[in-house]
């Protein structure tokens, strides 16, 4: 079975296609960095589904998902952002956690896998 590497750098891959499944990396804002978790969200969900068209699948093929946010006192603009863009009949398997981030200006990052 083949194993298709999406924007591979030199400590990992944004995403990796093994047989039908996609696994993203954790994928945090790169233009809003620093701003809140709202912006930070919607940054990253347009990431996210870049990264799966790339991949050749999408949003409604979610299986899962994991997200750490900075702090848990943002859950609800977190829930807010995601509830307008997961697709409704297609939610995935999801958890939700406070963590320390690997940059103070990150508020959110977000992992999926998903279904080809």
């Amino acid at each position: 079975m083949t194993i298709k590497r999406i924007g591979t750098g030199p400590r990992m891959s944004k995403a990796v296609v093994h047989g039908n499944t996609v696994y993203l990396a954790g994928q945090v804002a790169d233009t809003t960095a620093g701003q809140g978790v709202m912006q930070q969200t919607t940054e990253i969900l347009g990431i996210i589904d870049a990264l799966l068209k790339e991949a050749g699948t999408d949003k409604t093929k979610l299986l899962s998902a994991n997200i750490w946010l900075a702090d848990m006192k943002t859950f609800p603009e977190l829930n807010a952002v995601w509830d307008s863009w997961v697709s409704p009949g297609n939610t995935p398997a999801r958890a939700t956690v406070e963590a320390k981030l690997a940059a103070p200006q990150y508020t959110v990052e977000i992992a999926v896998i998903a279904a080809l």
